[in-house]
């Protein structure tokens, strides 16, 4: 079904109302019905030219749905991919700015920082491995512009993979011959109360795979993954509530750990046309 640049643009206006006013709203899939991929990253790339508007700059991108158990809640069988924004990066350690989301969760991951781009005929393991400076332990704090998760694959590809902030950890491991398959991973709530768990062969089989599947897509897109970017892998466990007050720590064996805390108080709607470019505040 051929959707109408209307559909894709009507879409978006209502995830960008949704960013403006800190309201959730309903999900777009009534306004995409033919539900694809292509549809999908039509919407998240109106919402990409509207960031570079306004000042932003791309730093990354994260890949999405790569949990088989995630994959099989909404339906799919492929993972998915966002933008990674300069304005969503949040020191290790900090509380964050409620102000900017709105029902947030919390992931852990392995982030890859490129060292040279990641384009070429031959994209494969070893190019992944020989264009990444180094691996961190990260957390992604993801978010939802659709009220109550109210998910389908095609909202979240067109909310930006429902991106929101994330924190990379502080200790720097180059990847060599790593193997990321057996790192285990173990997040805590600030009471040292373990709420996710998992692999990274829980990761597409393994991380490298993820930016592998990322690379691939982004080059046949036109926009291949450069040097300086930051990669986001995708979860080793399950995402969790983000509560108020609460503060997380991932541990990840091998990589290190990374901790985030948030504000007592929720996410509360923000009158519209009120700016806020803060990403965090000291703990």
């Amino acid at each position: 079904m051929a959707l109408s640049d209307n559909s894709i643009e009507r879409a978006a206006e209502r995830l960008l109302d949704a960013a403006r006013t800190r309201i959730p709203c309903a999900p777009v899939r009534d306004l995409l019905p033919d539900g694809s991929a292509q549809t999908g990253y039509a919407v998240q790339n109106v919402l990409t030219r509207a960031a570079l508007a306004q000042g932003r700059r791309i730093v990354g991108r994260k890949v999405g749905l790569t949990s088989p158990a995630v994959q099989q809640q909404l339906g799919v069988d492929r993972p998915d991919f966002g933008v990674l924004f300069d304005h969503m990066a949040v020191d290790d350690g900090v509380v964050v700015d409620s102000g900017l989301l709105l029902q947030p969760k919390v992931e852990a991951e392995i982030a890859f920082v490129l060292g040279a781009d990641l384009d070429g005929p031959d994209l494969d393991e070893t190019a992944v491995r020989s264009a990444t400076e180094y691996v961190v332990p990260a957390l992604e704090i993801v978010d939802s512009r659709i009220a109550g998760w109210d998910i389908t694959f095609v909202d979240t590809v067109s909310d930006n993979a429902s991106s929101g902030l994330y924190v990379l950890g502080r200790t720097r491991t180059p990847l060599d011959g790593l193997d990321l398959t057996g790192v285990r991973m173990e997040l805590a709530d600030g009471g040292g109360v373990e709420v996710s768990h998992g692999t990274g062969a829980d990761c597409l089989g393994d991380p490298v795979t993820a930016v592998l599947w990322l690379a691939r897509t982004c080059q046949d897109l036109g926009v291949p993954l450069r040097a300086g970017e930051v990669v986001l892998s995708g979860a080793l466990g399950p995402m969790v509530s983000a509560e108020p007050g609460g503060s997380y720590i991932a541990t990840l064996s091998g990589l290190g750990v990374v901790s985030v805390g948030f504000p007592d108080t929720a996410p509360t709607p923000t009158p519209q046309g009120a700016e806020n470019n803060s990403a965090s505040v000291e703990r």
